[in-house]
């Protein structure tokens, strides 16, 4: 984490740094405190620089439900740390705040895009593992956007987990994916509210960063 501080303070500022990596922390203890509610091993975070963070789940979910639970939690804190961000930013008047409230929308609108490994991935898969088709255009779009490595990587860790899907989806194992009615309305009105949540906050916060220029 130290690490990840120091290299984005020499592109951004050390102010700058700590925030970002600060909100990147309270998504993965979204996760890690999710994961450890439902009696799961897991590690600390782990940070990469210019790459992101994550948790060591040391034991899988042993259901789509629970991985999707675990996979919430994290864009769930995330917003809420980006929204107070927001919330101080409008009352100081601070830029930074509100770059930094910008780039938590944005960071866990991001990480909701349906395809695993992200956890809009983890989310949707409660619904049906089909959804993750819906994500290959949206990275794909995402791309061209805004170009990144790390897209590039996201979508070398997918593919595999597509292909093996729905070369095997006739298999026992998809014992794991199902759920009862019920709870896929639940995880899907939380998953698609929460997106179009983080979209309009991810405008609005934009808009208002353009206008104090």
């Amino acid at each position: 984490m130290l690490l990840s501080i120091g290299a984005y303070a020499l592109v951004y500022g050390w102010r700058y740094a700590v925030g970002f990596v600060g909100l990147l922390l309270i998504h993965e203890l979204g996760h890690y405190i999710a994961a450890q509610q439902r009696g799961l091993n897991v590690g600390l975070p782990t940070f990469i620089p210019f790459v992101g963070a994550w948790i060591e789940l040391k034991e899988q979910p042993m259901n789509a439900e629970t991985e999707a639970f675990v996979g919430l939690a994290g864009p769930l804190l995330g917003t809420f740390a980006a929204f107070a961000l927001y919330l101080i930013s409008k009352e100081t008047n601070s830029s930074l705040l509100l770059a930094l409230a910008y780039a938590g929308f944005m960071l866990n609108l991001f990480n909701l895009i349906p395809l695993s490994p992200l956890d809009g991935g983890r989310i949707v898969a409660v619904l049906s593992p089909k959804v993750w088709l819906l994500g290959v255009p949206v990275l794909i779009g995402v791309f061209f956007w805004r170009p990144s490595p790390l897209l590039l990587i996201v979508a070398v860790l997918a593919m595999p987990q597509l292909w093996q899907y729905f070369k095997n989806r006739n298999s026992p194992n998809l014992e794991f994916y199902k759920a009862d009615l019920t709870t896929k309305i639940r995880y899907g009105f939380q998953y698609f509210g929460l997106t179009l949540l983080l979209a309009v906050s991810a405008f609005e916060t934009h808009e208002a960063l353009e206008s104090m220029r």
